[in-house]
C-alpha cells in the first residue's frame, strides 16, 4: 500500500497485541549484520533527473515497433483501436475483484457475458467460458475435459500445434495415466513443406480421447481438417481445434462449422501488443453437450426482482464450488483485463472491421513473400497460408536470423527447429496489417545482403 494511516497509538496497540515492545523486536531472528546492509548507491537525484535517467535506460531497448519485425508464432502485432485502452479506464469495470457477489459486479459480469457471445460468434460454437489464463492453459484444460468425458487414456496431437501449447498440455497430464502422442502433420519434400494430416487421422483409435489440430497451424499453413474429424467421429474421439491467430477468423471458416468439439486459442493480439508474451487471454468454446464440463467461469443473464436484466456466474464446476472429486478443474480465474480489452476491440471493429484486418494481414504476408522471392529467397510453404509462411535458409535458420539481425537490424522471424530438428533450415516469417512497405523493403534488402 502507498499509504497506511496508522498512528503511533495504533502501532503501539498492535505491538502490545503481538507481545513485543518495538518494531525492531520483530526482526531479532535476522543477524544484525544483515538487517540494514550498506548499499553502494550513487547520491540521491531530484525526481526530474530520475525520470530523465530512467527514460534514457528505456531508450536503449528496441521494440517490434522500432525496427522491422516479422515475429509471430502465436503472438502478433495487430491493430488495436485507441478507444480500447481508454474504455478500460472507465469506472464501470472497477467492480469486485472476483464476481462472486453479482450485485457488486454487474459491469464485470456483463463484460464476461458479452465476451462469451463474441467468442461463440467467432468460432461457430455453442458455449464459451469467460476465458482462461492463455492459449496454452486453454488447450491443457481441453485435453483434461476430453479425458474426463471419454475415460480414454490417449491424446493425439499434431506436431504443428504450437510447441509451447503442447508442452503445457503434456505437463498437465504428466501425473495422470495419459499417453500424450505427438504425430507429424507436415510433410517435407526437398526444400518445401506442406500439411499432411493423414498420419494424424491414422493415429486415432478406440483408445483416443481427443485429437488436437491447429488452424492456421504453427507453420502458418491452412489445411482442411476433415480427414481428422471423420476419423475421430468413427472412433468416438473429440476434436480440439487451436486457433493460430484470432484475426484469421475474420476470413476462415469457423472451426465449429468444420466439426470441432472444442475450440481454444490466444486472444492477446486483440487487446494489445505482444508485451514479451503475456499476460494473455485463453479462448475456450465447446458444443452444448459439454457445457457442464467447461472449466473456469461462465457468466449468465437472468432478470432480477424488478424484471431488469442481471448477470451472474453460472454452471460453476470448479473445485471451489463443488466437491473436488466432481470438479472439472481447479483453475480459479481468468485474465479479466485482457479479456475485456479483446471484447472492446471486437465490439469496435465489428464483422466488417475484423474481416478488413484479416484481408490486410493476408495481403501483407503475400507481399512479403513476393519481395523475399525477388531477393533470392526460397518460399518453403507449399500450401495456402494466412499471415505466416516458411522460408528456406540453406545455412540454417539460426545463422541466417543472426545475420539479418546484426547486418540489417531486422527481426526476420522464428527458427522452426522448435517444431522439429527436421525444420532447422526454415524460418517462420509473419506479417500483419501493421507491416509497412518500408518493413518489407528492409527485410528483402537484408536478405539479399546476407546471401
Amino acid at each position: 500500500m502507498s499509504y497506511a494511516p496508522n498512528t503511533d497509538a495504533d502501532r503501539a496497540a498492535m505491538l502490545r497485541t503481538v507481545g513485543v515492545e518495538s518494531i525492531d523486536d520483530l526482526f531479532v531472528d535476522i543477524p544484525v549484520q544483515h538487517r540494514d546492509p550498506a548499499l553502494d548507491l550513487p547520491p540521491a537525484l531530484p525526481e526530474t533527473d530520475v525520470i530523465r535517467h530512467l527514460s534514457e535506460l528505456g531508450g536503449r531497448n528496441a521494440t517490434s515497433s522500432d525496427i522491422p519485425s516479422f515475429l509471430g508464432a502465436g503472438f502478433y502485432r495487430h491493430f488495436v483501436p485507441a478507444l480500447v485502452d481508454q474504455q478500460l479506464l472507465r469506472s464501470e469495470w472497477y467492480t469486485a475483484y472476483t464476481p462472486y457477489q453479482p450485485e457488486m459486479a454487474q459491469g464485470t459480469l456483463q463484460a464476461m457475458y458479452e465476451f462469451q457471445s463474441l467468442v461463440c460468434d467467432l468460432t461457430g460454437m455453442d458455449v464459451s467460458n469467460a476465458s482462461l489464463y492463455d492459449g496454452a492453459s486453454a488447450l491443457a484444460e481441453a485435453v483434461l475435459l476430453c479425458r474426463g468425458v471419454t475415460r480414454r487414456p490417449r491424446v493425439v496431437v499434431a506436431d504443428t500445434v504450437h510447441p509451447a501449447y503442447r508442452e503445457v498440455a503434456e505437463t498437465y497430464v504428466s501425473a495422470l495415466e495419459v499417453e500424450f502422442k505427438v504425430v507429424s502433420a507436415a510433410c517435407r519434400n526437398g526444400d518445401r513443406v506442406r500439411p499432411d494430416l493423414q498420419p494424424l487421422a491414422e493415429a486415432i483409435d478406440d483408445q483416443t480421447s481427443c485429437v488436437v489440430v491447429q488452424r492456421p497451424d504453427f507453420l502458418g499453413m491452412v489445411a482442411d481438417p476433415d480427414p481428422v474429424v471423420q476419423a475421430a467421429r468413427r472412433h468416438g474421439a473429440r476434436v480440439v481445434v487451436v486457433v493460430g491467430d484470432p484475426v484469421s477468423l475474420g476470413l476462415l471458416v469457423p472451426p465449429g462449422d468444420l466439426g470441432a468439439d472444442i475450440v481454444v486459442g490466444e486472444l492477446r493480439a486483440l487487446a494489445g501488443p505482444p508485451a514479451f508474451g503475456g499476460p494473455g487471454a485463453g479462448m475456450f468454446a465447446v458444443r452444448s453437450p459439454l457445457i457442464r464440463r467447461v472449466p473456469g467461469r461462465i457468466a449468465g443473464r437472468t432478470v432480477d426482482l424488478d424484471g431488469k436484466n442481471a448477470f451472474v456466474l453460472t454452471l460453476q464446476t470448479r473445485e471451489q464450488h463443488i466437491r473436488r472429486e466432481r470438479a472439472t478443474s481447479n483453475i480459479t480465474t481468468n485474465q479479466a483485463l485482457v479479456t475485456l480489452g479483446a471484447t472492446i476491440s471486437l465490439s469496435a471493429l465489428g464483422r466488417r472491421g475484423l474481416r478488413e484486418i484479416a484481408e490486410q494481414s493476408l495481403s501483407a504476408a503475400h507481399r512479403t513473400a513476393d519481395a523475399l522471392a525477388e531477393a533470392g529467397a526460397l518460399i518453403a510453404t507449399d500450401a495456402p497460408y494466412f499471415n505466416e509462411f516458411a522460408v528456406h535458409a540453406p545455412e540454417g535458420a539460426a545463422a541466417r536470423l543472426d545475420r539479418l539481425r546484426c547486418e540489417g537490424e531486422v527481426l526476420a522471424g522464428v527458427d522452426l527447429a522448435c517444431v522439429s530438428p527436421e525444420f532447422d533450415d526454415l524460418i517462420l516469417v509473419a506479417a500483419t496489417e501493421l507491416t509497412t512497405a518500408g518493413d518489407v523493403e528492409a527485410l528483402a534488402a537484408a536478405w539479399a545482403k546476407a546471401k
